[in-house]
């Protein structure tokens, strides 16, 4: 690449600390960057859909606990609660994030498919 600079950088360790510094010379090189070329790199719209559309399922995560809780021992297959809740096919990748953190308290014990898995909570 002639005629174009470049920057190596080397770190004794990869570490959070480093990482985190690595990541806010990057920010603040884009947005010096942005400012050379006339962008504002911070008017993101994709962003705030995101955080919205994240928001939103915290919220059905949120639901979701209660209802196993209110449940207890039972249990619920992912269609009994998507009715119980009014929610569509995002109650199963729900209940599978839920269940693959430990430290969010749910459960599964498989069934004959994915549709007859009883989650629980298990606190």
């Amino acid at each position: 690449m002639t005629g174009r600079g470049s920057v190596t950088i080397t770190v004794p360790e990869v570490a959070p600390r480093t990482v985190g510094m690595l990541i806010a010379l990057y920010e603040r090189a884009v947005g010096f960057y942005a400012t050379l070329v006339n962008v504002n790199a911070y008017h993101q719209p994709g962003v705030e859909a995101g955080k919205k559309a994240a928001g939103s399922v915290l919220e059905l995560q949120q639901r979701v606990v209660a209802a196993l809780k209110a449940r207890g021992d039972a249990g619920a297959t992912v269609e009994q609660l998507a009715a119980g809740l009014g929610e569509d096919e995002t109650m199963f990748v729900t209940l599978e994030h839920l269940v693959a953190n430990p430290g969010r308290g749910v459960a599964r014990t498989p069934g004959k498919s994915p549709f007859d898995a009883v989650y629980r909570w298990v606190g």
